[in-house]
C-alpha cells in the first residue's frame, strides 16, 4: 500500500532513485542486505557521498546544512534509502545532536560544531545512561563540578553505543544537588580523547559489541562546551529525547522489512503451496501490515509538525511503542516463515568480507542476528513502558 503522492513528490522519489543508484556503493548495498556489520569506515563511506550531495542532515534547516525538504520529502528519502540497503546515517550527531544545538546553542556552538557534524570530523556518541540511572534518566549522578573555566567530571555511563568510534560524547550531567533531581543536570559536550575517559565494550546477545561502559575520572572540560544554561539540561535532554525516540519507530526500516518477508513468504513452501496462501500466516501479515501503514501516517504529522516549529511531543512516545513492537513482530514472522533455516547462525558470518556457505536460502543470513539485536528497540531511548507513563501525562493528564 502507497501513499499518495503528487506529480512533484513522485518526481522527488525518481530522483532519490536515481541518485542511490548511481552513487550507493555496491558493497556497502551488499553488507547491508546480507546483515554484515557496517563498519566505521562504511558510515563514513556514506555519510561523505550524501554529505557532498547535500542531503547528509535532511532534517537540518536549510540556513545550517540542511535540505529545506518538506515532510513527505524527508519520508520519501528515507523510506527509499531503506529499500536500496544502504547503511543507515548516524544519528547520534546528526539526529539528536544537531536538533539541540541548532535550537539552544550559541552561534559560535552552532558554527563550530554543525559543520563538523556534516564533514565527518567527529563522531558523536551519546551519554545518558548510567547503571542507577536508565529508564529513570534524572536519577543520574555523573558529576561536573565548575573549577575556574573548566568542569571537573567524574562518574560512568553505560550502554553507549559505538563509543569505540567516537571522539566526542555529549553527556547529561549533574551540577547541582539541591531540589528536584531533575533541576540539577547539565548538557555537556565531552572531549572522548581527554586524560581520564576510559571505554569498556558490553557483548550483546547477538554477538556484537556495538554498546560501552564509558567511566570518567577527574575530566577536565572547557565551560565553553556547556549546551544553554547550568542546571537546565533537563529540558535539552528532553527536546533530544523525542527526536532520537521518533527515529527509533524505525518506519522506513519496518517498510523495508515487510517487503522482505513477503518476498519469503513468497518462496517458502507450505502444505503444497506457499506460506502466502496459510490463512493464518496471511492473517498476521496483514495485521503487522495495517499497523505499519496507519504509523506512516502518524509519522508525516509529526515530520510536519517539526516542520513548522514544533518539537515533537507525547506523539514520539506513541511512535517508539508502535514502531519497535512492529520492528519486533516483523523479525518474529520473519524467523518463523523461515523456520529452521533460521536457527543456524554464526556470529562471524556477519563481518564484512567474510565468505562462507550460506545455510538455508541466501535471505536466511541476518534473520537471526537482526531478530536478536532487536530485541532491545522496545528498551533503549526509554522503554515503552516509560513512554506509557509519559503518553498518560501528557495526554490523558494522569
Amino acid at each position: 500500500m502507497d501513499l499518495n503522492f503528487t506529480p512533484k513528490e513522485l518526481a522527488f522519489r525518481d530522483e532519490v532513485r536515481a541518485f542511490l543508484k548511481a552513487n550507493l556503493p555496491k558493497r556497502l548495498q551488499d553488507n547491508v542486505r546480507g546483515g554484515k556489520h557496517i563498519s566505521k569506515a562504511d558510515t563514513e563511506e556514506w555519510h561523505a557521498i550524501l554529505n557532498m550531495q547535500g542531503w547528509l542532515a535532511y532534517h537540518w534547516p536549510k540556513e545550517y546544512g540542511g535540505t529545506g525538504w518538506s515532510a513527505t520529502e524527508k519520508f520519501i528519502f528515507e523510506d527509499e534509502c531503506c529499500r536500496a540497503h544502504a547503511p543507515r546515517t548516524l544519528p547520534f550527531g546528526l539526529n539528536m545532536l544537531g536538533p539541540v544545538l541548532i535550537k539552544f546553542g550559541t552561534d559560535a556552538q552552532k558554527n563550530h560544531w554543525l559543520p563538523r557534524i556534516l564533514d565527518g570530523s567527529d563522531w558523536w556518541c551519546q551519554g545518558y545512561s548510567e547503571p542507577g540511572a536508565g529508564s529513570d534518566l534524572a536519577s543520574l549522578k555523573m558529576s561536573a563540578v565548575l573549577d575556574g573555566d573548566h568542569y571537573v567530571v567524574n562518574g560512568q555511563k553505560t550502554w553507549t553505543t559505538l563509543a569505540q568510534h567516537a571522539n566526542m560524547i555529549f553527556c547529561l550531567v549533574r551540577t547541582s544537588t539541591e531540589g528536584k533531581p531533575q533541576v540539577g543536570i547539565s548538557f555537556l559536550l565531552i572531549d572522548m580523547n581527554d586524560p581520564g575517559i576510559q571505554v569498556k565494550p558490553i557483548q550483546t546477545i547477538d554477538g556484537g559489541y556495538e554498546i560501552n561502559e564509558v567511566f570518567f575520572s577527574n575530566v577536565r572540560v572547557p565551560v565553553e562546551n556547556l549546551i544553554g544554561h547550568e542546571n537546565q539540561g533537563w529540558t535539552y535532554a528532553k527536546y533530544l529525547l523525542t527526536y532520537e525516540r521518533t527515529n527509533i519507530a524505525g518506519v522506513s526500516f519496518s517498510t523495508a522489512s515487510l517487503e522482505n518477508l513477503k518476498a519469503i513468504a513468497l518462496q517458502q513452501k507450505k502444505n503444497g503451496g506457499v506460506l502466502a496462501d496459510d490463512p493464518i500466516f496471511a492473517m498476521q501479515l496483514a495485521k503487522v501490515e495495517i499497523e505499519l501503514e496507519n504509523m506512516k501516517t502518524t509519522n508525516l504529522r509529526v515530520i510536519a509538525a517539526a516542520d513548522n516549529g514544533g518539537a515533537p511531543g507525547a506523539e514520539s512516545s506513541m511512535l517508539k511503542i508502535k514502531g519497535t513492537e512492529i520492528r519486533q513482530e516483523l523479525d518474529n514472522l520473519t524467523r518463523k516463515a523461515l523456520g529452521r533455516y533460521a536457527q543456524p547462525w554464526n556470529p562471524a558470518s556477519f563481518e564484512a568480507g567474510l565468505e562462507e556457505e550460506a545455510v538455508g536460502p541466501s535471505y536466511a543470513s541476518a534473520v537471526a542476528s537482526r531478530y536478536f539485536n532487536n530485541r532491545k528497540l522496545s528498551i533503549f531511548g526509554g522503554s515503552n513502558e516509560i513512554q506509557k507513563n509519559i503518553i498518560s501525562k501528557m495526554i490523558i493528564r494522569l
